[in-house]
């Protein structure tokens, strides 16, 4: 029996808020049990450097974790005067999960920029981010058709992640903090609506995992991020 009762497949309980911030063009507060992560999507009329002049637009991300997000108070990274190799890592991670299902030629010569700050942290924080930060950019497309900014919604489809792992030798679905700290191997699947596969991060803390377990991991994963498809869905109206 898992800590928390849930059976192997069992998600957290989820939770999608949009409009949680009242300036961004699009925002989502999701919860996945303990982890709290609040995603605000915000558009500039420019691109980076590299891309001017070439029609295409840009999708990409920052993330942080508030000083009491954990058991323990952590520096403001701005205080240290520069970002951790995990939190460069994270952020590099979610813009590309987003653009991963974004037609940037239809998004014309504009940034969005996705912000990703967690709350409060039980395991599982960069794929919560992931699967918030869609909601917040598909409403934020929403929002630039609405106005006449853009005239199509540049998403192709659906992006969310989740965590597995095997713990106690029993592979098991979104690993809250207790069982991610002691877990012999843990995971990170990205994947799209449609079943694609956009990145996945998977290794093994204790004793190397078979392939058997890697494909019973990845069955597990398509079982979660059905179930986050369906509320993302629910949380942008369809």
């Amino acid at each position: 029996m898992r800590p928390s009762g849930r059976a192997a497949d069992a998600l957290r309980d989820i939770s999608l808020t949009t409009g949680f911030s009242h300036h961004a063009e699009g925002s989502c507060l999701i919860r996945m049990g303990g982890t709290e992560v609040l995603c605000a999507a915000s558009v500039e009329t420019r691109v980076p450097p590299f891309l001017r002049n070439s029609g295409l637009g840009w999708v990409t991300a920052e993330y942080g974790m508030l000083p009491r997000a954990t058991h323990t108070r952590g520096d403001r990274e701005a205080a240290r005067g520069k970002q951790s190799g995990r939190t460069q890592e994270i952020q590099r991670l979610i813009g590309r999960s987003l653009r991963a299902v974004v037609d940037r030629a239809k998004m014309g010569e504009m940034s969005i920029t996705v912000d990703c700050d967690v709350l409060n942290a039980d395991g599982g924080t960069r794929c919560a981010s992931i699967t918030g930060a869609w909601v917040a950019l598909s409403l934020a497309f929403r929002h630039l058709v609405k106005m006449n900014v853009i005239k199509t919604m540049p998403l192709t489809g659906q992006v969310a992640a989740v965590s597995c792992g095997i713990v106690g030798g029993t592979p098991v679905l979104d690993l809250n903090y207790d069982e991610d700290s002691g877990a012999d191997a843990d995971a990170n699947f990205v994947l799209t609506g449609t079943g694609g596969l956009v990145e996945i991060q998977a290794t093994a803390e204790k004793n190397a995992f078979s392939e058997a377990e890697f494909q019973q991991l990845l069955g597990l994963a398509r079982i979660g991020t059905a179930a986050l498809f369906d509320a993302q869905r629910k949380a942008v109206g369809g």
